[in-house]
């Protein structure tokens, strides 16, 4: 299964919030760390705040820090509450297909259970279990010393930059 940037970069920044406890993270960190762009990060943000995942902080000093504990955090709820809509086959939503077999195939059956059995093995994770003895990931995200050059110049014309 794939996953939309909106729901890698939804993870991305979960994470950063989870490796900068008690620190509030802002928008324009994240873009440039994540090479993404500022107003597509802006919409998860915003969108992770409405799901209670992220508390933001308007004005100057502004950003965001995590809503809940790492441990309360499951991987599987964050993938489903962005991928909501976004269907692995053609054939799943029987609403939207023109399929002339969709009456008899049961493709369709096989693919939402390998749909459930993927988002289960997310569930099994936690927020936590990303960063729990991960010091590259923590190095790398430490917002309080500065961001580490890539080895490849990032643009917002690669593939953080498209909308999902």
């Amino acid at each position: 299964m794939r996953l939309t940037i909106r729901t890698h970069l939804a993870i991305r920044t979960l994470t950063a919030c989870a490796v900068n406890p008690g620190r509030v993270l802002r928008k324009h960190e994240l873009a440039e760390a994540f090479c993404a762009s500022g107003n597509h990060l802006a919409q998860v943000i915003n969108t992770l705040g409405r799901l209670g995942y992220l508390q933001t902080v308007r004005g100057r000093k502004g950003g965001m820090r995590l809503a809940r504990a790492p441990e309360q955090i499951r991987i599987g709820a964050v993938a489903r509450a962005f991928e909501a809509g976004t269907a692995l086959g053609f054939c799943i939503d029987h609403a939207k297909t023109c399929c002339p077999m969709v009456r008899h195939c049961r493709l369709r059956g096989a693919l939402k259970a390998a749909v459930e059995a993927f988002y289960g093995v997310l569930d099994q994770y936690s927020l936590a279990d990303m960063i729990r003895d991960n010091d590259g990931l923590v190095q790398f995200l430490d917002f309080d010393e500065p961001i580490v050059a890539l080895s490849t110049p990032c643009t917002h014309s690669g593939i953080f930059a498209a909308a999902n």
